[in-house]
């Protein structure tokens, strides 16, 4: 039943994804193009999207306009924005997705480390939405944050990552009730373990096809899941959507029981390997 209104929901849209050359932006591109959305695709590999556009003009429901694009340059969004009007004549939803993950401990990182975080994950989606928002103002249409558990929840060695999806957090809370008049909806969606290519992505944000995840297989949900579950919330007009049973229950202990937390990163810094 959720399914079938999801569908209909988005049918004829017209979406902006970043990052949707690999993993939850990709799967999305995947799912809204079986919706009968009308995409556009946005990321920096080009290869990879016209791979994903063909794809999805073989499926026969939809078709998909490619947008070269860094999140962190100037103007590239504004671009792709403009190149969405100029072929489909409005833009009804921007899914503001693309990121990656800096990790390491404080002492072995630098301050260009967090910069070059900040400028993907906060300012590339600070980005997406000052360039989207004035056509999503016209339709009435979504904003969509893809933040993360690590927004509500920070461990050792992950400061830059956890930092940036706390912001994306804070930024979402405040400025979805400055657009809600408008009739613009924001979602904040905030996974736990998904299974995407964001492990693979060393701290410079460079792409390594060899690179293991090491998070074990049983913890991580599937990225069609994922995507349907988002999907599904921006459908509904949800203010915040938390993906994941791990993550849910983190959260609730956060919120709740901040304390045990705690606890269990204690013991984790403690455990030996």
């Amino acid at each position: 039943m959720h399914m079938g209104r999801t569908q209909s929901y988005f049918r004829d849209k017209v979406a902006l994804i970043t990052g949707a050359s690999s993993g939850i932006g990709q799967e999305l591109a995947w799912q809204l193009a079986q919706s009968g959305a009308k995409l556009t695709l946005a990321a920096r590999r080009k290869v990879r999207l016209d791979a994903l556009a063909q794809k999805i003009a073989g499926c026969g429901n939809s078709d998909a306009l490619v947008a070269e694009c860094d999140v962190t340059r100037d103007g590239d969004l504004d671009r792709a924005v403009e190149a969405t009007v100029r072929k489909w004549g409005r833009l009804d939803v921007a899914i503001a997705n693309a990121g990656f993950g800096v990790v390491g401990a404080l002492k072995r990182l630098s301050l260009e480390d967090y910069r070059r975080q900040f400028e993907t994950n906060v300012f590339g989606v600070l980005r997406t939405i000052y360039a989207a928002s004035p056509e999503i103002e016209k339709t009435k249409g979504n904003l969509v944050i893809i933040s993360s558990v690590a927004g509500w929840i920070s461990t050792s060695g992950g400061s830059p990552y956890s930092m940036s999806k706390f912001a994306l957090r804070a930024l979402a809370n405040a400025i979805t009730p400055e657009l809600q008049p408008g009739g613009v909806k924001v979602t904040l969606i905030s996974p736990g373990f998904v299974d995407s290519e964001i492990q693979k992505v060393d701290n410079q944000g460079e792409f390594h096809a060899d690179r293991k995840s090491s998070v074990p297989g049983w913890i991580r949900m599937s990225t069609p899941r994922a995507a349907r579950q988002i999907l599904s919330a921006v459908a509904r007009g949800k203010r915040e959507r938390i993906i994941t049973l791990h993550g849910k229950i983190g959260v609730a202990i956060e919120r709740f029981s901040p304390w045990m937390n705690r606890a269990i990163a204690r013991s984790s810094d403690r455990s030996p390997g």
